[in-house]
């Protein structure tokens, strides 16, 4: 969720950049709200969630149960679940036959876009359901870790206030971080892509 801020541009891809991992995927009741990058979701359509892709990069998934594969378009941020790294459109999910499953294993290709390890980053520290808790942590993290910051998100479950530490230049450089905070600091991490205008959809 630090180091100092430095210019960076839209790269073309690395060739054949590949991630594996656990995939979901959600449909109601995010369909028709907002995603993040200020798009109204539907979930008829081949998108997904991905905590540090950049907004329009298109994304080969393969299941790797069973190989099929489906191409999307990064629209929104999340998901925000252990051990996963991709949240499926449920068109997309259709297509690579996991909503069954709910779960499964998959291979993320990156086909276009732009550089996964480029721009800007934070380290989530914490979600809390008690504002004041999470008001608490950010400000303790603001004296040693600035920028420090709150994101409401309002779920089926109630609405949280998450915590975030920091503005990192660079993937890496956030993830060695997002290490650092977790062995100094006790946190559970993730590393999570800053974009301009969030409009807050994430899962």
């Amino acid at each position: 969720m630090d180091s100092a801020p430095r210019a960076t541009t839209e790269q073309p891809t690395e060739s054949g950049y590949t991630e594996e991992g656990s995939a979901s995927w959600y449909g109601e009741p995010f369909h028709g709200r907002r995603a993040s990058n200020g798009e109204i979701y539907d979930m008829n359509k081949m998108t997904a969630a991905h905590r540090t892709m950049a907004f329009g990069t298109m994304v080969r998934v393969t299941n790797l149960t069973n190989g099929r594969t489906a191409v999307v378009r990064i629209t929104d941020r999340g998901p925000f679940v252990d051990n996963r790294i991709i949240d499926l459109s449920r068109a997309a999910a259709q297509a690579i036959e996991s909503i069954g499953p709910g779960v499964v294993p998959v291979r993320l290709q990156v086909i276009s876009g732009s550089d996964p390890f480029g721009g800007f980053f934070t380290v989530q520290v914490g979600a809390f359901r008690e504002k004041d808790n999470a008001e608490r942590l950010r400000a303790r993290l603001n004296a040693l870790y600035p920028p420090s910051t709150i994101q409401q998100v309002a779920l089926d479950e109630g609405t949280f206030y998450r915590v975030r530490a920091g503005k990192v230049s660079g993937e890496r450089a956030a993830q060695k971080f997002a290490d650092d905070l977790k062995a100094r600091e006790g946190f559970h991490t993730m590393v999570i892509r800053l974009d301009d205008a969030s409009a807050g959809g994430e899962q």
